[in-house]
């Protein structure tokens, strides 16, 4: 049996405009940016904020077609996932399906930051969008 979730890695926020939150986190919750990136292959452009051991991850829509402009269409701007840190993601993703747990992700993709990702659906979570991601090198 593989090792469980070990933290909360980051907590997924969506919204419309980094550029026109940055100031709340950074300003207002005195917030280390930690630095910021586009992930294509996910629509996505990422701000990573320092938060203890944790970080908040702000993820701004690369089109009116990516997956978080669809969320925000839906649902508005706001808490748009839970990341779980772990190790050995496959091994991890094998033995949740064999628990009946349906994923978005059957393979890990790539993430943000080097790390490997895959999502639960929120079906299997009672609504709650889970992210699994593991880095090369943990924290």
């Amino acid at each position: 049996m593989t090792e469980k979730a070990r933290r909360i890695d980051h907590i997924g926020i969506a919204v419309t405009s980094i550029k026109e939150v940055l100031p709340f986190y950074v300003g207002s919750l005195k917030l280390q940016l930690l630095g910021m990136e586009e992930v294509p292959s996910q629509g996505v452009k990422i701000a990573f904020l320092k938060l203890g051991e944790s970080k908040i991850e702000l993820l701004e829509p690369l089109s009116a077609e990516s997956p978080i402009a669809k969320f925000i269409k839906k649902r508005g701007e706001g808490i748009h996932h839970i990341a779980l840190g772990v190790q050995n993601i496959e091994e991890r993703i094998a033995e949740i399906k064999e628990n009946g747990v349906e994923m978005i992700n059957e393979k890990p993709v790539p993430g943000a930051n080097g790390m490997k990702v895959a999502f639960l659906h929120p079906r299997s979570a009672r609504g709650v969008l889970y992210e699994y991601c593991e880095k090369d090198d943990p924290q």
